[in-house]
């Protein structure tokens, strides 16, 4: 991805997310199945589907578990009102790219699978449909975050954009006595995450939640954290595409975030290693601790699911960008992107690729899928999509609006992706247990010597 691309992607993607708040703002009604808004006179694949017809079946394989009851229920719905078979699996956090390779050595492979990035596509690009024109991708608003080929081709295409931070429980913060403007770099956040600490027992709660390094919690570090030094190297670089080698310019800066992480936060660091994401989730929605990481996909979880053991309140919620002492980051918005990408298996049978691009087109334009789209997944890129109620999305428009840079999802050029987070997580877990200068030089020596060995094996 072009560095100024990527920049200008992230900025349109933010712009998108104007309405997530704006009540006054109607949503375009989504057309119905058998009231195709465009027909399109190129391959049949282009033409906008009529009412599907119940031949072929549907297998998404879904990479993303917080909406897993959401596709469970909208696949179901599909299958009563058009008779096509809609089967819905979802891979454990963190598995999804071992998932993927052993259903699609069976029988039966999933026809709708995840591609977030240039390496999946240089993994499975023999396996994903040309969507050129197909009637799904000619709804879309825009082209920026799809996959394409190096013929030009549309592989993968972007199904939700999203921003991660520190969510913060905006309520408690004011109990402890301080205000969201209150922090803006890591000076402060510091300062205001050491007093929440010092003062837990007479508040009641403390400053972060647990950093668990569980593998269902483990990529909010190993993926989302250290891609925030890595983006100011890469910034300071001009790298525009994957590089063999990195320097490791900003790893103390990652150190000193995620020290405050571990130090202010009534978890014991030795614990860590088995601590889980939903037990960190679940101590910041029951009032436990004021700040959070994660990511705008974390608000249906966070307001909507009674079934967790608490529902906070939405105008409680806010996030701010990671600050992590890197100089001029008091302009720093929140960390923008996506990795949320469909495809389709080539290799189906041509009646399962029409009844997947039939599903996707309904899925997109229907009330019933537009309106699960919005409540789960935040800002869409089709042009049906409703407007979501989601406080992330409003906070990354006000980084925005008021001139802030979008922190770029530098993870994305990852080699080996699994591999080398892997290695960041056994080294991370160490330093955890025993924050000492000689196991940080481990966690670097994982995070920089790690991306060259992983490089050189994924390129040969």
């Amino acid at each position: 991805m072009k560095k100024a691309l990527a920049f200008l992607v992230a900025a349109m993607m933010l712009v998108a997310c104007v309405g997530c708040n704006n009540t006054t703002t109607e949503p375009t009604p989504a057309p119905t199945v058998d009231e195709p808004t465009t027909t399109p006179e190129t391959t049949p694949e282009a033409q906008t589907p009529e009412t599907p017809a119940a031949t072929g079946s549907v297998y998404y394989l879904n990479f993303k578990p917080e909406a897993d009851a959401a596709w469970q229920a909208l696949a179901e719905s599909y299958t009563a009102q058009f008779g096509v078979p809609v089967k819905v699996v979802t891979a454990a956090s963190g598995t999804y790219s071992d998932t993927l390779n052993a259903q699609m050595g069976k029988e039966g492979a999933p026809t709708l699978f995840q591609c977030g990035n240039a390496q999946g596509l240089a993994d499975w690009n023999d396996y994903m449909l040309d969507l050129t024109d197909t009637a799904v991708y000619n709804e879309m608003t825009t082209d920026e975050y799809n996959l394409h080929d190096e013929t030009g081709a549309v592989k993968a295409i972007a199904y939700c954009y999203e921003s991660y931070g520190i969510i913060v429980n905006t309520a408690l913060l004011k109990q402890a006595g301080y205000e969201l403007t209150d922090i803006t770099d890591f000076a402060s956040l510091k300062a205001v995450a050491d007093d929440i600490h010092a003062r837990s027992a007479e508040l009641g709660f403390d400053a972060f939640s647990s950093a668990g390094l569980d593998p269902s919690s483990s990529w909010r570090f190993s993926g989302h954290l250290v891609s925030v030094p890595l983006f100011y190297e890469f910034r300071d670089d001009g790298v525009t595409e994957q590089p063999a080698t990195i320097k490791g310019t900003y790893i103390d800066n990652f150190r000193q975030i995620w020290d405050l992480y571990i130090t202010d936060s009534a978890a014991n660091p030795t614990s860590l290693s088995t601590s889980t994401g939903d037990e960190s989730e679940a101590e910041f929605g029951q009032g436990k601790a004021v700040f959070y990481q994660n990511g705008s996909w974390e608000y249906s979880n966070l307001v909507l699911r009674e079934d967790l053991g608490f529902m906070m309140n939405a105008d409680d919620l806010a996030m701010i960008p990671i600050y992590c002492g890197v100089e001029g980051e008091e302009k720093a918005g929140l960390c923008s992107g996506t990795e949320n990408l469909w495809a389709v298996n080539s290799q189906a049978s041509e009646e399962d690729i029409q009844a997947t691009l039939d599903f996707l087109y309904w899925v997109v334009t229907s009330d019933e899928g537009t309106q699960m789209l919005a409540d789960n997944l935040g800002a869409v890129p089709f042009k049906s999509a409703k407007v979501p109620a989601n406080s992330f999305c409003a906070s990354a428009q006000e980084y925005a609006f008021a001139g802030n840079y979008n922190v770029a999802w530098a993870f994305n050029h990852t080699p080996n992706v699994d591999s080398w987070r892997a290695g960041v997580v056994t080294a991370l877990t160490a330093y955890t247990a025993d924050p000492s200068d000689a196991n940080w030089e481990a966690v670097k020596t994982a995070v920089v010597e790690g991306w060259a060995i992983e490089y050189a094996a994924q390129n040969g």
